[in-house]
């Protein structure tokens, strides 16, 4: 009997074994199941991460792209009103600040103006700007149309180095009956810590609010049109206007509007918002995943 009960406890501890076993290898793959999916979760958020960085960054490129067209226009249309009604310096300069030098190089029909903030920095409603933006345009009294020709000469804005050559088409009068720019966009941005990016496409701005008051701060546009932002990874993204972006001048941010982004491995709709002067915005992947995206 002695020799039985033996036999039968190695037998039981043997089976005890093979459970145990068996138990320790499937918790082994269950545990390598789910280090593998949560690497994969973990490589999947920082991709997402990856690509919203990229958005927050190309909306900084937008920033610096409309920046750059403000001032034109702001100084073109000063420019204008000077040689038509012989206006006094300081009512040209809306408002620009002292370190701000404006020279112009007036021949017969022709105007080469440049924007001078310094190279020490000049800050201008609340940003800081250096270096030169240099237009030139031919005037046409009969025209309905003016081609202002621009270059960025060692030109800052907070920091980043804005680099670019291009046009800016003014239409007197659009189907609607509003003065119409039309930008055609090629800057490179770079970061202080580096990064670079490259944009190319076009920009069609209604002014459909205050033209030909005189003060540019009342000014509204309503931007529409396509874009593309590469960036020195070799990423690209492509931008299409869905919704018209409102621009107000009395306001850092575009207010309302929206655009359709897209990328090789994601895309999604960008939203500035409804109206309200703010940093807030939002991102919609086209899996219907929202995220908040403060501006800067």
């Amino acid at each position: 009997m002695n020799y039985l009960n033996h036999e039968l406890n190695d037998h039981n501890k043997r089976d005890v074994s093979k459970v145990i076993t068996k138990l320790m290898f499937s918790l082994v793959v269950l545990g390598l199941t789910f280090a593998s999916c949560s690497k994969d979760d973990t490589v999947a958020q920082e991709e997402q991460n990856e690509d919203i960085s990229e958005v927050r960054l190309s909306s900084e490129i937008d920033k610096a792209a409309s920046v750059v067209g403000d001032l034109i226009i702001d100084a073109y249309e000063g420019q204008e009103l000077s040689d038509s009604n012989r206006l006094a310096e300081d009512q040209l300069r809306n408002g620009l600040p002292d370190c701000v030098t404006i020279t112009v190089v007036a021949q017969q029909g022709f105007r080469e103006v440049t924007v001078d903030f310094g190279t020490a920095g000049c800050v201008v409603n609340g940003h800081v700007f250096k270096g030169q933006i240099v237009f030139s345009y031919t005037r046409n009294p009969d025209a309905q149309h003016v081609l202002i020709t621009y270059d960025l000469v060692d030109f800052f804005f907070d920091a980043k180095n804005i680099i670019g050559s291009k046009t800016l088409l003014k239409e007197w009068s659009n189907d609607d009956g509003n003065p119409q720019f039309t930008h055609t966009l090629e800057m490179t941005v770079i970061w202080p810590n580096g990064t670079q990016a490259s944009r190319e496409g076009l920009k069609i701005r209604e002014w459909v609010e205050g033209f030909g008051s005189g003060v540019f701060s009342d000014n509204v546009f309503e931007v529409t049109g396509n874009w593309s932002t590469t960036f020195i990874n070799g990423n690209t993204h492509s931008y299409q206007v869905i919704t018209p972006l409102r621009r107000e001048m009395i306001c850092d941010y575009v207010v309302s509007g929206s655009v359709d982004v897209e990328r090789t491995n994601f895309g999604g709709t960008f939203d500035y918002g409804n109206g309200n002067c703010d940093n807030q915005a939002t991102f919609t992947f086209n899996n219907g995943t929202e995220i908040e995206v403060i501006l800067n």
